[in-house]
């Protein structure tokens, strides 16, 4: 089991390096399929994946990152009354099909995978977002195997012990410097490259410290939902980490996070 993970880990990480050196294009719409297999892995929770909800939540994440391309709505909430009123409309013709959790579910996922997991492909549009753009690994990736460390060495207190048994408040204390230790060390690597100067890396480090800790929330509310409808994982495509929102359930708030504190401080 060990190896298996450890060889689907080292696949996505040259996988992730691709995409992100590639960007442009290649970025959006890798960045747009791997939303949407991550909605159809959420929708099957509801039971709903393969539902007229879920087909509109599928189209709904196409025109959005057809909008990001192409910029042909005026007016962004143009494409959130349009998918809602489409929800009511199939909720509403087809009744009783579907339960009303089920409308409420095929909105939240637009937004909680496709929507957020856009900002992979925001970040690298930004100045230096070549660079940038790998904040997000080292944050989620990195606070994880740190936070797994730590926990491993003298993890005693549990985090959360009703929704991941094995998390520690030791690791947690030790995910967030440990993501933070990287990014200082990632960014002194490339500073000439990414034109940074001490008090920068130091801004870059506090923000990789403050995405690591919020990634935590992002994990444990993906492990939630999973409680919530009893589980295990959310699909079996990557072998030893089990579906798109089993690996990047932390990059999911890990991204946008980063992508505005580093518009805001970085620009």
């Amino acid at each position: 089991m060990f190896k298996t993970r450890l060889l689907s880990g080292i696949v996505l990480v040259i996988l992730a390096l691709v995409l992100i050196l590639s960007g442009g294009e290649v970025l959006l719409v890798s960045t747009l399929v791997i939303s949407l297999i991550g909605m159809f892995e959420l929708y099957r929770v509801f039971s709903m994946e393969k539902s007229y909800l879920a087909a509109a939540g599928y189209l709904a994440a196409v025109l959005f990152y057809a909008d990001m391309k192409w910029h042909y709505l005026p007016e962004p909430m143009l494409l959130v009354m349009g998918f809602l009123t489409v929800l009511m409309f199939i909720y509403v013709f087809s009744y009783p099909k579907y339960r009303a959790k089920q409308v409420l579910a095929a909105f939240f996922a637009l937004f909680y995978v496709a929507v957020m997991l856009s900002y992979v492909y925001r970040i690298r549009t930004l100045k230096h977002g070549l660079y940038l753009a790998f904040l997000i690994f080292l944050c989620s990736w990195g606070c994880d195997t740190c936070a797994y460390c730590v926990g491993k060495l003298i993890g005693k207190h549990k985090m959360s012990p009703k929704l991941s048994p094995k998390k520690s408040v030791e690791g947690a204390v030790g995910g967030v410097p440990g993501a933070a230790l990287l990014t200082a060390v990632y960014c002194l690597v490339f500073q000439a490259k990414m034109g940074l100067d001490a008090p920068e890396i130091g801004i870059l480090a506090a923000i990789a410290a403050v995405a690591a800790l919020i990634s935590m929330v992002g994990d444990l509310t993906a492990s939630a939902i999973k409680r919530n409808y009893n589980v295990k994982d959310y699909g079996h495509l990557i072998p030893g980490h089990g579906g798109i929102l089993d690996r990047f359930d932390s990059m999911i708030i890990t991204a946008p996070i980063i992508y505005y504190l580093a518009l805001y401080f970085m620009q």
